[in-house]
């Protein structure tokens, strides 16, 4: 038997940096802010897909993709619309919904996923819609903080009332915003009530109550994406809460343009770095067509192409090789392929 040789001990070289003064621990959160943001992305997408899946678990895991996709590419807004292809009836006796009411199931698990986990349980009481939510992916987002970490902004949930300056002073509320001493704020506010709040420097001291968007605007930081469910397909766009509307909509379809005409100067499909409000609007297994077909208001309007609808109109992955794209899948590739429009956006 041939001796066994020693492997070479590889020569130090003292020049190259030492690895041991490399921080590779993970960070809490990866986004950085940099300048206050007024322009938001919002998703819109049929709870009809929760319908398609078998099993609770299978329901749950595809709320978690879309979840962490929109926490990913930093959604503000998240818009579950009905688009006919999935019956709804009442919930059952306990109250579960998967079955029962996809799109209000899907509305249910992104909502609590988005909640920072120290409110979860004063907003979020037992439900079989959450039975299983400790398998769902975690989504760590800016405003899911720690109780050592610092942020100018935090979510909090009432707890109490208390008096500003003793039993005569002013009205106000006790918040628990993950701290270990509680915020103060003078507004009045039911139990179990969340509220943004702009905390003060020492702990325990008195905080402001801000508008839920604040944290945006002023200071640039992703906040999380708020979620709505919209009765059609029309509606996701009727009802829009931001003053004048969606200035952008992209649909998308197989039978639309590619993805890069949006940042192609000279195509029709460019997309201006001006926009406010940018909405991409996904279909269920049978498409946006199928949504169209259902929304009465529309057909009624005299709408009989669903690119109608939209600014743009884009296929996801032209040349795919599967005959069909979940549209959990869709909206990574959406999202990810947008990235480029949110930043021009960004950049001005």
């Amino acid at each position: 038997m041939a001796p066994q040789s020693k492997s070479k001990k590889r020569k130090l070289n003292n020049d190259e940096p030492s690895t041991s003064a490399v921080d590779t621990s993970k960070p809490t959160a990866v986004f950085k802010p940099t300048k206050g943001r007024k322009h938001t992305l919002s998703l819109a997408l049929p709870g009809s897909i929760i319908a398609n899946c078998s099993t609770h678990e299978m329901k749950n895991a595809l709320a978690g993709q879309i979840a962490r996709a929109s926490a990913v590419f930093c959604v503000d807004e998240i818009v579950v619309f009905d688009d006919g292809q999935a019956a709804t009836r009442p919930p059952e006796k306990d109250g579960y919904t998967a079955y029962a009411d996809p799109n209000f199931f899907l509305y249910h698990v992104l909502s609590y996923l988005e909640t920072p986990p120290h409110l979860r349980k004063a907003l979020f009481p037992m439900h079989p819609d959450l039975r299983t939510a400790g398998a769902l992916p975690s989504l760590d987002m800016p405003h899911h903080l720690r109780s050592n970490e610092w942020c100018p902004f935090r979510e909090g949930v009432s707890v109490g009332a208390s008096r500003v300056g003793g039993g005569g002073g002013e009205a106000a509320t006790e918040l628990d915003c993950g701290l270990a001493e509680r915020v103060s704020v003078r507004v009045e506010l039911e139990p179990r009530t969340r509220l943004t709040v702009r905390v003060p420097e020492r702990e325990g001291g008195e905080g402001e109550a801000v508008a839920p968007e604040a944290p945006r605007e002023e200071a640039g930081y992703y906040w999380g994406y708020s979620v709505r469910q919209a009765g059609s397909l029309g509606a996701v766009f009727t009802e829009c809460p931001f003053d004048g509307g969606y200035d952008v909509s992209v649909g998308t379809s197989e039978r639309g343009t590619t993805l890069a005409t949006l940042l192609d100067r000279s195509d029709p499909s460019y997309v201006e770095p001006s926009w406010k409000h940018l909405v991409v609007v996904f279909g269920g297994v049978a498409g946006l067509e199928a949504a169209l077909s259902a929304d009465r208001e529309l057909l009624n309007a005299g709408v009989t192409e669903v690119k109608d609808l939209f600014d743009r109109w884009v296929n996801l992955v032209p040349g795919q090789g599967s005959r069909t794209i979940r549209t959990e899948e869709a909206v990574w590739v959406g999202l990810a392929g947008l990235r480029s429009v949110v930043e021009a956006r960004s950049a001005v």
